[in-house]
């Protein structure tokens, strides 16, 4: 008697393992966005639903319901899944906002060929700088006060600037004080800069920024408790 295929008698009550994980993902960040926002599913709904429902009506008093409804669908979910990413940027930045390498975070999620560096430089007192390599040139983002950040980010600039040559180097502050531009609006600032170089400017650029030496040392006296600063590098050995 011929052997039936392997799994061939549970085809039928098989489960594709991946879109189960993409079910409960996006539970997951339903559940996130209802506990930033109660109203924002609702809403998401209610668009979907609304859009579907008027293109019903509209195809049904013009006789065109079988080319509205498959329309009015597909633009009915599409306009709920783009209002949900909305809304889930938005809990995402809310859920991060005040932590400790928010910006970086920020930074590592954008799309376009980034280089991110996290902590590039830091103090004792937690002010920490990020750098972003990209088409713009070097970005600097700084997490902290502004009252010490501003001397930190000029530092950094300087010593960027010996291999960066006429590379334009941009410098932003994240937070809620004055002159710093909240964690939600990082990305966005970060995308609308002028694209200065080539793809090709780009990778040289990363190469010389990989040549200077690391400037991030572990500061004097006890650390802080509300943090931990990263490890000093180790000497090289001659």
């Amino acid at each position: 008697m011929a052997k039936k295929p392997s799994g061939a008698a549970n085809r039928q009550g098989d489960v594709d393992p991946a879109s189960m994980g993409r079910i409960k993902q996006i539970r997951m960040v339903a559940g996130v966005i209802r506990k930033d926002n109660p109203k924002a599913m609702p809403i998401v709904f209610l668009i979907g639903i609304g859009v579907i429902a008027v293109c019903v009506a509209v195809g049904l008093l013009t006789n065109t319901a079988g080319f509205l409804i498959p329309l009015g669908v597909l633009i009915g979910l599409g306009g709920a899944m783009i209002t949900f990413g909305r809304f889930a940027q938005s809990a995402q930045y809310a859920a991060v906002e005040g932590q400790p390498g928010a910006a970086a975070a920020v930074l590592q999620s954008m799309r376009g060929g980034w280089t991110v560096t996290p902590a590039v430089s830091a103090n004792r007192n937690m002010d920490v700088v990020h750098r972003a390599v990209g088409k713009p040139g070097v970005i600097l983002v700084g997490e902290g006060a502004p009252t010490r950040l501003g001397s930190l980010l000029a530092a950094e600039k300087k010593r960027i600037s010996r291999v960066a040559y006429d590379v334009p180097i941009y410098d932003i502050q994240v937070g809620n004080e004055e002159g710093q531009i909240p964690i939600r609006r990082l990305q966005r600032k970060v995308m609308r800069l002028p694209r200065n170089l080539k793809p090709p400017e780009v990778s040289e650029l990363n190469y010389r920024l990989k040549a200077l030496p690391q400037s991030l040392q572990a500061p004097k006296g006890p650390l802080p408790k509300s943090g931990r600063m990263p490890k000093p590098p180790r000497p090289r050995s001659r």
